[in-house]
């Protein structure tokens, strides 16, 4: 499908070029110094676009600048434009009037590039081609000079590069000139189209980590146990392996189908999976455990994958509360109940 997608691309960009050399040649003499002009407008070493003129107006976006010239009596290096959309991306032109660059020939120029707006909100390793087009209206010969980038790829955006576009867009010589039609009156007009192409594929990270050298433990007072009355009990939020996490404790029970609370109930959560998105999952295997006095601990091990649908892990009946209470094993010491996790992230998609 990519494939045949790229094929008429390719088709239909030669079929504009092919259109537009036969509009040249069927020009009158009378316009000829003005298609000379055209061909001089940019440098000839411009294998990385294409030139050429048309006669219909920019679809995505279009600026005029009133007074082009004070941008640079006022000593303005660049001006942005507003944004607009195209391609469910939002973008802007950015304009420096006297050229970007150290290099003295860019200085000599107009450079135009095509900027991506706002790209925080878009998912992570993001990336796409786009194929665009910068426009100057001739304001003599009512048509645009287009420059497009070459290649049915045209250009890679990402997050290492959303900025494309032309150092040396225009000679400031002529556009200058009022005779090239390009500025009337200190008037330009300038414009954009963008089409992007849409890659179908899927960016996955997989990030495993090595077992840590010492135990990631946490441990949880609880004091005044038999006084409690709250149905649930949360923890310190803290943090392992890069995630955020906090236990979730039932007094009485959290078990639906032990209606007089007959065990004590606790949790692990993961605290952020509230903003993962639909795919994102942490692998962790972790053990909650009951400390008593001596070194016998009641204990549980657990393997699971967190999601935004799987925020929490344990088990409902994790002790009865008589065992718990019997000073035989020695669970209450000064009615104070002390509990530890311990959690290996294993993998995080």
């Amino acid at each position: 499908m990519v494939f045949l997608v790229m094929a008429a691309l390719a088709w239909v960009t030669t079929r504009i070029f092919s259109a537009a050399q036969n509009s040249v040649q069927r020009i009158t003499d009378g316009e000829e110094n003005s298609v000379t002009k055209t061909a001089a407008v940019l440098p000839t070493d411009h294998e990385d676009f294409i030139v050429e003129t048309r006669d219909f107006s920019p679809t995505d976006f279009m600026t005029k600048i009133e007074s082009f010239s004070l941008l640079s009596v006022y000593d303005i290096e660049k001006y942005e434009t507003r944004e607009f959309e195209a391609g469910d991306y939002k973008w802007r032109l950015v304009i420096y009037p006297n050229g970007h660059g150290q290099n003295k020939e860019k200085r000599n120029h107009i450079s135009v590039y095509l900027a991506m707006v706002d790209t925080s909100s878009l998912p992570v390793n993001w990336e796409f081609n786009a194929i665009f087009t910068i426009f100057l209206y001739n304001q003599i010969l009512d048509n645009y000079l287009c420059v497009r980038v070459n290649g049915t790829n045209g250009r890679r955006f990402n997050n290492a590069k959303s900025i494309w576009g032309f150092p040396k867009f225009i000679s400031k010589k002529i556009l200058g000139d009022e005779s090239s039609g390009y500025i009337i009156n200190d008037n330009i007009v300038l414009g954009a189209e963008v089409f992007v192409l849409k890659t179908p594929r899927v960016i996955e990270r997989v990030t495993l980590f090595k077992p840590a050298e010492y135990p990631q433990k946490r441990e949880w007072k609880i004091h005044e146990f038999s006084k409690l009355k709250a149905d649930i009990l949360f923890s310190e939020i803290f943090t392992i392996g890069d995630i955020n996490w906090e236990m979730k404790l039932y007094p009485h029970g959290a078990d639906p189908s032990s209606k007089g609370g007959s065990h004590l109930s606790i949790f692990l959560a993961c605290v952020d999976s509230d903003r993962f998105d639909a795919r994102k999952k942490v692998k962790t295997e972790f053990y909650i455990r009951l400390k008593c006095r001596g070194d016998f601990h009641h204990s549980e091990k657990f393997s699971v994958w967190f999601t935004s649908s799987v925020k929490d892990w344990g088990k409902h009946k994790f002790i009865s509360l008589a065992a718990l209470r019997d000073p035989r094993y020695g669970y209450l010491v000064d009615d104070c109940l002390t509990l530890e996790v311990e959690i290996l992230v294993q993998l995080v998609v």
